[in-house]
C-alpha cells in the first residue's frame, strides 16, 4: 500500500465523524456517540461486495494504519485527563476511589465466573475464573472525553472515576497475568494450580517497581519544566517535551512493567499537570491535536474495527454469549454504584461513578485474546466481547449526558470548536 492511501479513508471517517458529532451534539448528546456511530456505519460498508470499496477502506495495511492511530488517540485522550487532573481533589478521593475498584472488581468477576461456571460446568476452576477476570477491565477513555466535553472531569465524581480506572487497570493486570501464570504452571491432567509459579507473582513487583520509577522521574521532570518555565514561558518546547514525556510513559508501562499504556499515560499527565503554571498552555496544545485528529479515529475505529465480529456468531454460544454481556453490563455498573454508596456518595452520583466505570474497549479485547491463547476461553466469545464494547460505548455517554441533564446551565460546547 502506499502511504497516499490512507488519506481517503481518514478524509471520511474525519467529515463523516465530525458530522455524526454536530448530529449527536444537537439531539442534546456528546459528540462522542456521534464518532462512534458513525464508525458503525463505515464498518457496515464493509459487507458490501465490492472489491474497490474494500481495498480502500477495509485492506490489512489500511485497518493497521488506523490502529496505530487510534492507539495515539486513546493515549492522548489520558494524557490530557492526567493533565486536568486535580491532585487535591484526585487525593481527596483516594479511599472511595479504592472501594470503587474493589467492588467494581469482585462483583462483575464474581458473575462472570458464575455465569461461566453455569454454562460450561465440565471447564476448570481456572477457567470459569478467567471469564470473570475479563470482565474486570475498565477503559473509560470514552466515559473521559464525555466527562471532558460535559465540564465535569474536575468533579468529585470524575475525578474517583479516573481514579478508580487507574486502580481498576493495575488490580485487572495483577489478576489476569496471575491466572495465566498459574496456566503456564499448572501440571498434570487435572489441571491443578501452582500457586508459586515465578510468572505468576513477577508481574506484582514489575508493577510496583514501574510506579516507584515513574514517580521518580516525574518529579525530575517537573524540576525541569519549573526551570524552563522561568527562562522561556508558554514555550512551544514545553508542549513538545511533554509529548514525548507521555509517549515515553506508555511505552515504558506496556513495554516494559506489563501495565497498560493508557496508565502510563495518564500517570505522565497527573506527574508533569496539578501545580505547574504551564499545565493550560500544555493542556490546550494536547487538546487541539488529539480531539481534532487522533480521537476521532479511535472512536470510529471501535465501531469500523468491531462491526465484522457479529457475521461469526456461534449460534450455540447464543444464550451465555447474552448472559455474559449482561454480566459484564450490569456487574460493573453495580459494584461500583455499591462501593460509591458506601463512600457516602448521593444515589445520583454513585451511579454516575457506576455508569462511567462501565465502559470496555481495547483492554478487555486484550484479556480475551490472552484466554484464548492459554486455552482458557472459547473464542467464540470475541462477537459477546465486541458487543459488550459496543454496547458500553453508546449507552455510557448517552446515560452520563441524562444524569447532568438538569445541573448544565449552559448547553454542552459545541464541536466546532
Amino acid at each position: 500500500m502506499e502511504a497516499f492511501e490512507i488519506l481517503l479513508p481518514l478524509a471520511v471517517i474525519l467529515l463523516f465523524g465530525k458530522l455524526m458529532g454536530i448530529g449527536a451534539h444537537r439531539c442534546g448528546m456528546p459528540a462522542v456517540i456521534g464518532m462512534l456511530i458513525a464508525g458503525i456505519l463505515i464498518g457496515l460498508l464493509s459487507y458490501i461486495p465490492w472489491e474497490p470499496l474494500h481495498e480502500a477502506f477495509f485492506s490489512e495495511e489500511v485497518m493497521s494504519g488506523l490502529e496505530i492511530m487510534s492507539k495515539l488517540g486513546v493515549v492522548l485522550i489520558m494524557f490530557s485527563a492526567g493533565l486536568g487532573t486535580d491532585l487535591k481533589k484526585l487525593r481527596s478521593t483516594g479511599v472511595a476511589s479504592v472501594v470503587i475498584t474493589l467492588f467494581g472488581v469482585v462483583v462483575p468477576m464474581g458473575l462472570g465466573t458464575l455465569v461461566a461456571f453455569l454454562f460450561f460446568p465440565d471447564e476448570s476452576v481456572l477457567s470459569w475464573l478467567f471469564y470473570g477476570a475479563i470482565l474486570t477491565a475498565t477503559s473509560v477513555s470514552v466515559t473521559v472525553a464525555v466527562l471532558k466535553e460535559l465540564g465535569k472531569l474536575d468533579s468529585k465524581v470524575g475525578a474517583s472515576i479516573v481514579a478508580a480506572a487507574v486502580i481498576d487497570d493495575v488490580i485487572g493486570i495483577v489478576i489476569l497475568s496471575v491466572l495465566t501464570g498459574f496456566s503456564s504452571g499448572a501440571e498434570g491432567d487435572a489441571g491443578g494450580w501452582n500457586w508459586f509459579h515465578p510468572n505468576a507473582w513477577l508481574v506484582c513487583i514489575k508493577i510496583v517497581v514501574f510506579f516507584v520509577a515513574a514517580i521518580a522521574l516525574g518529579v525530575a521532570l517537573r524540576k525541569l519544566f519549573d526551570l524552563m518555565e522561568r527562562k522561556a514561558p508558554h514555550n512551544r518546547r514545553v508542549p513538545i517535551i511533554s509529548l514525548a514525556a507521555c509517549f515515553l510513559y506508555a511505552y515504558g508501562a506496556e513495554k516494559l512493567f506489563g501495565v497498560a499504556d493508557i496508565t502510563g499515560a495518564y500517570l505522565a499527565g497527573i506527574l508533569l499537570g496539578g501545580t505547574l503554571s504551564e499545565t493550560p498552555y500544555v493542556e490546550s496544545k494536547v487538546d487541539t491535536m488529539g480531539y481534532l485528529f487522533f480521537s476521532p479515529v479511535f472512536f470510529a475505529f471501535i465501531g469500523i474495527n468491531n462491526i465484522g465480529a457479529f457475521a461469526e456468531i456461534d449460534v450455540s454460544f447464543l444464550g451465555f454469549g447474552f448472559a455474559y454481556v449482561a454480566a459484564a453490563l450490569i456487574g460493573k455498573l453495580a459494584g461500583c454504584f455499591a462501593g460509591a454508596k458506601i463512600c457516602r456518595f448521593s444515589v445520583k452520583d454513585s451511579l454516575r461513578v457506576g455508569l462511567g466505570m462501565m465502559v470496555r474497549a481495547e483492554v478487555v479485547l486484550i484479556c480475551t485474546e490472552r484466554g484464548v491463547s492459554a486455552g482458557l476461553v472459547d473464542p467464540a466469545v470475541f462477537p459477546f466481547v465486541i458487543l459488550i464494547i459496543l454496547l458500553s460505548s453508546v449507552l455510557t455517554p448517552v446515560f452520563l449526558k441524562l444524569s447532568y441533564r438538569k445541573e448544565l446551565r449552559s448547553p454542552l460546547p459545541s464541536p466546532e470548536h
